[in-house]
Order: structure tokens, then C-alpha cells, then sequence
């Protein structure tokens, strides 16, 4: 596997959603097994980057208490993962972000690697993680250099990610091998199950 320098990487997770499905709860910030669900995405995704920072678009005070940098989408009315990711290019340093939602505590300790090698080995724009039944959108490794390419297609009025991807050069990455990593919380009953996983 190619040697990631995660120096080169800032992880943002994605926390600006409405929560629709879940009665409009912020989901990162419901409990399992008394611990908030950002907490285990961050005690995971720390050591894979360099810096990590929340895109919230409520409860931002919250958030902060993680002490890590809050940051808002540059779009109003909730207007998705792609705003989320705008905003975040805007604020890193680094030449890439890895995105994972805030409703997804299970994140692979690997997830930056893999998607890092991928991205070398096929010289790639952005990497998005496949459980080996679907593609996971937002756990994407991007390169920073989209970014007008990006906010010139949000300003077109588009928001289906799936579209911006295969603008360019994209690839899925495989992880089959870890598919509950990415079951995440969209109803009470999701709730119960990731639990007990958490607990093994």
C-alpha cells in the first residue's frame, strides 16, 4: 500500500444535515451507549489526518466543546454534503479533505489509507469508499484543486454529488471487507443495532 502522509489530509465531518428520518435530531450529537456519536468518529479519524474540523449548521456551540475548529456552510438552507464540502476546501491548508458523516461512529481506522492509495495508484481527483453493495458518497478522500470547479457547480443550482463526481477523475474504492463500518443512524431502530456493534 502507498505510504499516506496524513499531514497532506484534513478529515471534516459532516454534521450540517436536518436530520429528517430521526425527527430532526442533530444526529452527531445523539447518544450510544452514553457517548455521543461524534465522539467515536473522532477518537477514529484523529490519527488518519492531520487536523479535523465540523461542518455544523446548528448547534455549533456544541460542537466546539469537541475542541476542534466549527464551520458553517457558505449556502443557506441546508443545501446538502456538497456545500458542506465547499465550505471546508475554504477553511484547510491541507491539499486534501476525507469527509465522513456525523451518523456513521463505525469509520474505518483504515479509511484514509485505502482511500489515499487508491488515489496515488490511479492518479485520481477523488476517492469514495464502496461497501461492496453500494457507493458511500460522503466518505470521500478530494483533492482541494477542485474547488472552483466545485463551487461553479454549486452556483449552476446542482447538488446530486454523484453528478459532480464523475466530472472528474473519480474512483470507488473497495471495502467490502468492512461494510458495517458505514451503517449509520437514520432511524431509532439503527440506534439499537449500532449499539450493540459498538459494544463488541
Amino acid at each position: 500500500m502507498t505510504n499516506i502522509n496524513s499531514e497532506n489530509v484534513s478529515g471534516i465531518i459532516l454534521a450540517g444535515g436536518k436530520a429528517r428520518r430521526m425527527g430532526g435530531q442533530d444526529k452527531g450529537l445523539i447518544e450510544i451507549n452514553g457517548q455521543m456519536m461524534i465522539s467515536y468518529i473522532i477518537s477514529t479519524l484523529r490519527p488518519q489526518v492531520a487536523e479535523i474540523l465540523i461542518n455544523a449548521n446548528r448547534n455549533e456551540k456544541k460542537y466546539a466543546q469537541f475542541g476542534y475548529p466549527v464551520f458553517s456552510d457558505l449556502l443557506s438552507d441546508f443545501q446538502g454534503p456538497l456545500a458542506g464540502f465547499a465550505a471546508a476546501i475554504d477553511k484547510v491548508t491541507t491539499r486534501y479533505i476525507c469527509t465522513c458523516p456525523c451518523d456513521g461512529p463505525l469509520i474505518p481506522d483504515d479509511l484514509v489509507a485505502r482511500l489515499y492509495a487508491a488515489l496515488q495508484d490511479q492518479s485520481a481527483e477523488i476517492c469514495v469508499a464502496h461497501d461492496g453493495n453500494r457507493i458511500q458518497p460522503v466518505y470521500a478522500l478530494i483533492d482541494c484543486k477542485l474547488q472552483t470547479s466545485l463551487k461553479k457547480y454549486l452556483n449552476s443550482g446542482e447538488r446530486k454529488i454523484d453528478r459532480w463526481y464523475a466530472q472528474h477523475k473519480y474512483v470507488q474504492v473497495d471495502f467490502s471487507d468492512k461494510k458495517d463500518s458505514f451503517i449509520n443512524v437514520n432511524t431509532p431502530e439503527d440506534q439499537i443495532t449500532l449499539s450493540n456493534l459498538l459494544m463488541h
